[in-house]
C-alpha cells in the first residue's frame, strides 16, 4: 500500500505504519510478522522511522486492555475496519505517553486516516479522540475499576497468575507491561566481561554487570553501536535466558543436543562455555537459518538441521547425547513485555495444547539421552501446566528420571520469566 496523501517525514506517516502493524495483530498475525509486512510495504521508511513505528505498535499492544476499554465507552460498536480501530489504539497510546502534544497527535492521526478506506474514517477518528480528551478523567476512573483495563491482560490470564502467585501477582503483571531491559552476553571465549564493560564505557554506553557474562545496558542501543558486535564479541540475550547454559553443565568433549534451538542464543552460549559436539534442531525451517547466522557471526561451529525433535527417525543417528536442552514452545507468558501481542493472541485453551506438545517432546528426547546424562527442560512461561506440573507428570511416567533442583524466575527489572528443571537419567 502506497501513501500518497502522507508526507513521509510526518508523524502521520509513522502513526499509519504502526496502525498497519497493530491491524495485523488484530487480524491474528503475531507482531513480528505484522511488522515485517510493514517493512515490505514501506521500504522507504528510514531506520529512525522504523524504530518509531515499532515503538508505537508495541506501546499500543501493551496498553490494549486499557485503550480498548476506552473505545468501548466512546463508541457504540468498534469500527468494522481493523485499520481504523488500530489507528485509534495507536493514537491513544501516543496520547498517554505525550499528553502535552494532544493537539498535534489528534491532527496527525486524522491525517493518517486519510490514507486508507478513501478517508471515510477521518470524521469518526477525529470525534472519538476529541471526545476521549474531554472525558479522559472520567474514563481513567472507570478503567481503574475494571480488572482487564487496570492490569491490561485478559481476565483468564490475570486469574491464573493471581492463583499461582498470590503474593507476587501484581508485580508480575506490572513487570509484563513495562519495557524490557536490554541485556548483553559477552563471548568470554574472546574477552572477559569486565573488559567489555570498559569498552562500553569508552563507547559512551552506560551499563552494569549482572554476573558471569551478563551486562545490562542503562538504555537500549542499536546493535551496530555495540563494540565488536559484528565481530562476535557480544550478543543480545536476556539475563534469565543466560542461565540455561550454566544449568545444562555441558563439558568439553560431550555430545549435546539443543532440540528447539531457534534463534540460537542458548546454542551459542553453550558453545561459548565448552568445546562440545553440538546438534541444533528446530521444527521451523525458516527460523533455523537464524541459528546458522548467529553461529557464523560468533565464529562457532555446530551441526544445524531443520527437524521436529519428536520425530527421532528423521534426525537421530542412534548415538545418545550426554546433555539435551529442551527449550520447548510455550505460551511465552513470562516474556509478555517483549511480546505484548501474545497476551491477546493466546487463548486459555492454548495452555493445555502447549502442555500436550511439551509432554510429547520430553518423552521423545528422553529416548535420545544417555544413561547418566542430563536434560534441561526450559520454558519462558509462568503457568504451572507448562512447568512444575509438566515435569512432575513426566517424572511419574519415566521411572528412571531423577529430578534435580528447579527454578521459576519471575519477571523483574533484571530478567524475564523463565522456568528450568534439570532431569538426570538414572543408570
Amino acid at each position: 500500500m502506497t501513501l500518497p496523501p502522507l508526507i513521509n517525514t510526518s508523524l502521520a506517516y509513522v502513526l499509519h505504519g504502526a496502525a498497519q502493524a497493530v491491524a495485523g495483530v488484530l487480524a491474528g498475525r503475531n507482531l513480528n510478522e505484522a511488522l515485517a509486512n510493514v517493512w515490505r510495504e514501506q521500504p522507504s521508511l528510514l531506520p529512525a522511522q522504523r524504530g518509531a513505528v515499532q515503538d508505537l505498535a508495541y506501546s499500543a499492544l501493551r496498553r490494549f486492555g486499557r485503550d480498548d476499554f476506552f473505545l468501548a465507552r466512546l463508541m457504540d460498536h468498534p469500527p468494522r475496519n481493523d485499520m481504523a480501530r488500530a489507528l485509534l489504539l495507536v493514537a491513544l497510546g501516543r496520547l498517554a505517553a505525550r499528553p502535552e502534544d494532544a493537539h498535534t497527535i489528534v491532527d496527525q492521526t486524522v491525517e493518517a486516516a486519510a490514507a486508507f478506506a478513501d478517508g471515510k474514517y477521518k470524521a469518526l477518528i477525529n470525534g472519538v479522540l476529541r471526545n476521549f480528551l474531554r472525558r479522559r478523567a472520567e474514563l481513567e476512573t472507570a478503567a481503574a475499576q475494571d480488572e482487564a483495563a487496570r492490569w491490561q491482560y485478559p481476565r483468564w490470564w490475570i486469574a491464573r497468575v493471581r492463583r499461582l502467585y498470590p503474593a507476587d501477582w501484581p508485580s508480575i503483571l506490572e513487570a509484563g507491561n513495562g519495557r524490557p531491559p536490554m541485556t548483553l552476553r559477552v563471548n568470554q571465549r574472546r574477552l572477559p566481561a569486565p573488559d567489555f564493560l570498559i569498552q562500553l564505557e569508552k563507547a559512551g554506553l552506560a551499563a552494569r554487570s549482572l554476573g558471569d557474562a551478563a551486562i545490562q545496558l542503562e538504555r537500549p542501543a542499536p546493535v551496530d553501536k555495540l563494540p565488536g558486535f559484528a565481530d562476535g564479541l557480544v550478543s543480545v540475550q536476556d539475563a534469565g535466558a543466560q542461565r540455561a547454559a550454566a544449568l545444562l553443565d555441558a563439558r568439553d568433549g560431550m555430545r549435546v543436543l539443543d532440540a528447539c534451538a531457534a534463534p540460537g542464543g542458548k546454542t551459542a552460549h553453550i558453545l561459548e562455555r565448552a568445546n562440545v559436539d553440538l546438534l541444533a534442531l528446530d521444527a521451523d525451517a525458516g527460523r533455523i537459518l537464524r541459528v546458522s547466522e548467529n553461529l557464523l557471526r560468533l565464529g562457532l561451529l555446530a551441526k544445524v538441521k531443520p527437524a521436529d525433535c519428536r520425530d527421532l527417525a528423521a534426525w537421530w543417528d542412534g548415538r545418545p547425547f550426554d546433555r539435551i536442552l529442551a527449550d520447548v514452545p510455550c505460551t511465552a507468558s513470562g516474556v509478555a513485555r517483549r511480546h505484548p501481542d501474545m497476551k491477546w493472541l493466546r487463548r486459555e485453551a492454548d495452555v493445555a495444547k502447549f502442555a500436550r506438545n511439551q509432554g510429547e517432546i520430553l518423552d521423545a528426547l528422553w529416548r535420545a539421552l544417555a544413561p547418566g546424562g542430563k536434560l534441561l527442560y526450559a520454558t519462558c512461561s509462568l503457568f504451572a501446566e507448562e512447568n512444575g506440573r509438566q515435569v512432575a507428570a513426566f517424572a511419574a511416567r519415566q521411572k528412571n528420571c531423577m529430578r534435580l533442583p528447579e527454578q521459576q524466575l519471575l519477571p523483574n527489572e533484571e530478567h524475564d520469566g523463565f522456568y528450568y528443571a534439570l532431569l538426570e537419567k538414572r543408570i
